[in-house]
């Protein structure tokens, strides 16, 4: 998406408001699915632990129809999300450029949905070197094919927004496929019966992905509508403080995406030990997990502190309509966003800890406090009423994620403290 977003920029900061404000909602729903669907991951990772190979088959199987089901009505609504940019007030030019960009951007959703499921059995296996090597060629071939889709060249006539939606979906399926010929072929992987398995709806799993995964969806629609909706306050203020918080996230995925890497494993981890009843080695993943994510993050706050002005480069420069106001701000959001990174890292470990101990009720409270009351309602606050606009908006995010992430690492400490003493007790 970042790649996505910088082959646009190169066409106006309307082009990248389009394409981020509709990539954000987007994304909200793909990640409200998926995390419905990680409890696929948990169960693979506890049948794992537990010796049964053959149960964690049948919870991939039961993934791959619940893509089904959820993905295609979450296609169509990714279809006509700019009925929504229009009812919250979006600048006109904003919207009818995202039309054609979500029309062609919409049938990606499916694709990963099952990337999703397969990459959660792979990696409770402990197998995800080619997830590693899948992702090193998608992000360049996206990035290509959005340059020829948005450009033009080769016999392609220019595309502009659009082709980046193409680019997207193709990249998208091209990675389900590399993942699934790879699985089919890998003798080990067949021996959990992924594909020998017989292919019928097993309800009891089905419930059990969707009782444990719905809260975890609810926990992700709080998390991400937190960032989508100071997209969309962002956009209400102008359209250059929108661009500006575009090139401030496209940075602060970076570091997101670094600390759920560490977070699937944790929660792989965890998994694995609650399987096994082993609760000392899962409280120690866990702990271990939240620390080594807060120090690596603390580390790369430097980025964004010591390389505020080519970050902006990347996205825009010198010379393009609206380049000294959008600058200046993605410069002050940048700086708060470097503050509040740690914490956005501490809440994605922690919250997947839990769910590895399938804890997810009680985490959607924590984020529903964190993110809407302290973050959005602080951030509203503080952007209208203290009339601070986007940097309001921003302090209001850093609210939200620090009290979240402080909440859901007590949790884990206080419920896996409480496991330990019971089996001693016992």
């Amino acid at each position: 998406m970042i790649t996505t977003k910088i082959v646009v920029s190169q066409l106006g900061y309307l082009e990248l408001a389009a394409v981020g404000i509709s990539s954000d909602l987007s994304l909200e729903i793909l990640f409200i699915l998926i995390g419905i669907l990680s409890i696929v991951g948990v169960l693979c990772a506890g049948a794992e632990g537990a010796g049964n190979k053959g149960q964690a088959g049948v919870a991939v199987r039961q993934g791959v129809f619940l893509s089904t089901v959820i993905g295609i009505p979450a296609t169509w609504l990714i279809w006509n999300l700019d009925i929504l940019l229009v009812w919250t007030g979006q600048d006109p030019e904003v919207i009818e450029l995202s039309r054609p960009y979500l029309h062609f951007l919409s049938p990606f959703l499916l694709a990963t949905l099952y990337f999703s499921v397969l990459r959660n059995f792979v990696t409770a296996l402990s197998r995800t070197r080619i997830i590693m090597v899948i992702s090193a060629i998608a992000v360049p071939a996206n990035y290509g094919l959005a340059m020829w889709f948005v450009h033009g060249g080769l016999g392609i006539p220019a595309m502009g927004v659009a082709g980046a939606g193409l680019a997207l979906t193709i990249v998208s399926w091209m990675m389900f496929i590399l993942l699934f010929l790879h699985i089919y072929r890998n003798g080990d992987l067949r021996g959990y019966g992924v594909f020998t398995g017989r292919w019928q709806i097993d309800f009891q799993v089905c419930r059990e992905i969707l009782v444990l995964g719905i809260p975890v969806g609810g926990l992700l629609l709080l998390e991400g509508s937190m960032f989508t909706l100071v997209s969309v306050l962002a956009g209400i203020i102008s359209a250059e403080t929108l661009a500006a918080y575009q090139i401030a996230l496209a940075w602060f995925g970076i570091p997101f995406v670094v600390a759920l890497g560490i977070a699937e494993a944790v929660m792989v981890r965890v998994a694995h030990g609650a399987g096994d009843q082993n609760w000392q080695s899962a409280r120690n993943s866990g702990i271990i997990g939240i620390v080594f994510g807060i120090v690596l993050l603390t580390f790369m706050i430097v980025i964004p502190l010591g390389l505020t002005d080519m970050i902006i480069s990347i996205f825009i420069r010198e010379g393009d309509s609206g380049f000294d106001t959008v600058a200046k701000l993605a410069t002050s959001f940048l700086l708060i966003a470097a503050l509040f990174q740690v914490f956005d890292g501490m809440q994605a470990v922690a919250a997947r800890a839990l769910r590895g101990l399938k804890d997810s009720l009680m985490p959607l409270w924590i984020a529903g406090f964190g993110y809407w009351v302290m973050g959005i309602g602080g951030g509203v606050l503080l952007a209208f009423v203290a009339d601070m606009k986007g940097i309001g908006l921003m302090w209001g995010l850093a609210m939200g994620l620090f009290t979240t992430g402080i909440l859901l690492t007590i949790r884990f400490h206080k419920l896996t403290g409480k496991r330990i003493a019971q089996v001693a007790r016992w």
